[in-house]
């Protein structure tokens, strides 16, 4: 069985709204010959007669009424659809699955999907918290679309590793420590501190942090989610490492103090994608906006005789 042809469907409609073959021939941009054959095909289609012509106009039989109220919801089926192919095809519209990594700012996330939000309201992201490794793992398989994770990563074919983002860890301590103005390896060693559990980025950094000054201790408790870490220094417990967008909303309290470390620790982000972007458009407008949130201007994080430790 045939199915049937949206080009005559639309004809029928334009003879019907117009009054004549002739009119719709017009609009349609057909000759009139093309007119008539889709209506008589049509007919022969629907196996009945669907208008009656008259003088000065054409009119539609019952048969023909009831074609032209269904066709005109097949045609605006049909639109929609285009429409749709058109937006997921051009990146309007999609779903974009983007692995984040241990220590990712939880205050950067929310500005980041809100200028997502404001200018492609159509893409939706779908987050999920993995660490580095197994984010390479899965964009790799395709089960994922875009990570931020920690940098280096090795490079990998078909991968695409763009540097992202350089933040400065700092030292979150209870506020009645006697901290000085810039802590160092030595001082925070002969203190309770907590950082990030192992095998993370954060943790290897930390651990070279200390060692590079000679100390190798244990942390006082290891988490993965910061919050939990925040709330050992709210709690008067413990020292806390972690990047300096994650703490500043905390800087007003007066249960804790904020200190940059001596010597500078930095910890670099890069953001990874598959080379191939066709395979999800959407994926587009998601690296336009964390272009927007890069941060690789050390000259507004440090000296300038001072080398970050990567």
């Amino acid at each position: 069985m045939r199915n049937l042809n949206l080009d005559q469907l639309q004809t029928l409609i334009a003879i019907a709204d117009l009054g004549t073959f002739a009119a719709a021939a017009q609009a349609l941009h057909l000759a009139a010959p093309t007119v008539s054959l889709h209506i008589k095909e049509l007919e022969s289609r629907m196996d009945a007669q669907l208008l009656v012509r008259g003088r000065k106009q054409t009119t539609l039989t019952a048969a023909g009424q009831v074609l032209m109220e269904h066709g005109r919801k097949l045609l605006q089926a049909s639109d929609d659809v285009v429409e749709r192919v058109q937006r997921r095809a051009s990146g309007r519209e999609g779903l974009v699955r983007v692995g984040v990594s241990a220590g990712v700012s939880t205050w950067l996330l929310p500005l980041m999907l809100n200028a997502l939000q404001q200018r492609s309201p159509g893409v939706e992201v779908r987050l999920e918290a993995v660490g580095s490794a197994e984010s390479m793992q899965l964009l790799t398989a395709g089960a994922l679309d875009v990570c931020i994770v920690a940098s280096p990563q090795p490079a990998q074919a078909g991968i695409v590793i763009m540097p992202w983002r350089l933040d400065s860890i700092v030292a979150l301590l209870p506020a009645d420590w006697g901290a000085p103005e810039r802590v160092s390896a030595e001082w925070l060693s002969q203190r309770r501190w907590s950082g990030f559990s192992a095998p993370t980025h954060m943790q290897q950094q930390i651990a070279n942090w200390f060692g590079q000054a000679g100390y190798t201790p244990r942390p006082f408790m290891a988490f993965t989610n910061t919050g939990a870490l925040k709330s050992l220094a709210l709690a008067g417990q413990s020292a806390v490492l972690l990047p300096r967008e994650e703490v500043q909303d905390l800087a007003p309290l007066p249960q804790v103090q904020i200190r940059p470390l001596q010597p500078t620790l930095l910890r670099p982000l890069a953001v990874a994608h598959r080379q191939d972007l066709a395979l999800n458009p959407a994926i587009s407008p998601v690296l336009a906006v964390l272009s927007e949130f890069a941060n690789l201007n050390l000259q507004k994080q440090q000296p300038n005789d001072v080398k970050p430790y990567c």
